[in-house]
Parts: C-alpha cells; sequence; structure tokens
C-alpha cells in the first residue's frame, strides 16, 4: 500500500498508556503533503460478536444500558478476545455466558471490519450461528439486561430510534440483512 497515492509513513510509535482494554500511542508519521508529527492512535482489543438467527428469523440479542453514551438499547452478544483463543471460540463462549444460550451447530464467519480506521484500530469479527441451545441463566453478571429474541423486520425501526447500540451491532445485522437480500434476488424464480 506504500506506493498508493495518499499513503502516510510510519517512522515508530511509543506507547503513552497500556492496560488489557486500551493502549494509547503517539505515531511519529509523514501525512502525504510532506508535514511530519505525533499522532494519537488508540489501539482497542479485538472484538467477536455472535449473530444467533433462529428459524423465527430473530436474532438474540441482550437490552442494556451503556454508560459511556447514557443509551438503552439491543445489542449482539460478544466480548474480548482472549489471548490464545479463536475469534470464534470467543464469539460462543460470550453468548453463552451473557445469554444463557449456546449457539449450535457450524459457525459461518460473516464479516470483520474497523469501525473507525482513522484513529482507533478496533479490530471486530462477527460469526453467525443458526441454532442455538438454552443451557440455563446468563452467568456474566457484569453484562446484564434482558435476553430477547428480536424479530430482524424490526432492525430498521430499531437503528433509526438509535436502539442498536455499537457499530458490531449495527454493521452485523445490515451486513446480514443485505447479503440475504442479494442471494435472493440472486436466486433465479421457480
Amino acid at each position: 500500500m506504500s506506493d498508493e497515492r495518499g499513503a502516510w509513513t510510519v517512522f515508530g510509535e511509543r506507547t503513552v498508556y497500556d492496560n488489557r482494554w486500551v493502549r494509547v500511542g503517539l505515531a511519529d508519521v509523514e501525512a502525504p503533503n510532506g508535514e511530519r508529527w505525533d499522532y494519537h492512535v488508540v489501539h482497542l482489543a479485538r472484538i467477536a460478536i455472535a449473530l444467533i438467527v433462529n428459524e423465527r428469523d430473530e436474532a438474540l440479542m441482550l437490552w442494556r444500558y451503556r454508560f459511556p453514551t447514557g443509551q438503552w438499547g439491543y445489542e449482539l452478544l460478544g466480548g474480548l478476545v482472549d489471548d490464545g483463543e479463536e475469534a470464534v471460540a470467543t464469539a460462543a463462549r460470550e453468548a453463552a455466558e451473557e445469554s444463557g444460550w449456546r449457539p449450535t451447530g457450524d459457525a459461518e464467519h460473516l464479516i470483520s471490519f474497523e469501525p473507525l480506521p482513522g484513529q482507533v484500530t478496533a479490530p471486530v469479527d462477527v460469526f453467525l450461528w443458526r441454532s442455538a441451545d438454552h443451557i440455563g441463566d446468563p452467568t456474566d453478571t457484569e453484562e446484564t439486561g434482558r435476553v430477547e429474541w428480536v424479530p430482524l423486520s424490526r432492525v430498521t425501526e430499531l437503528a433509526q430510534r438509535q436502539e442498536l447500540l455499537g457499530s458490531g451491532t449495527l454493521v452485523a445485522l445490515l451486513h446480514y440483512l443485505n447479503s440475504r437480500r442479494q442471494n435472493e434476488l440472486a436466486e433465479p424464480a421457480e
């Protein structure tokens, strides 16, 4: 990519803050216009998300409160990928811990993305399951909320009301619905 028009040159980066969840760095960069300065970069841990869709065309979600933005809304299940853990295993584990539903069958990698690439690294991986077994109550007491199977027909309405929290939820659901629509359009009429 370095020979692409508009590429930046990075001469190095030093860490100014670091813990398990976030690392802040100052990158020594040169912009395409030749200016050079220290650029703040925030590095967040990889997140894995489970999109579980049942036979009634509903997605398993958690209705919860997020204090940084002061919002109530629906989120898909997921969390931080632990060192040495595969993202798909994290998504399945977090779904079971947060909801009491364990995804079953083979997972499909749905999409991976970076939500804020201009100043933040925050890799997100989303996996799709089409079934889950109820194994009991949620065990993750930090991630509390109301577990619901939400009709996918409500996604647009919930998005417009800003009741789908976070890019992981919004991107996953919109990508899934768009992909499904594209597949339906590509299928020959009978």
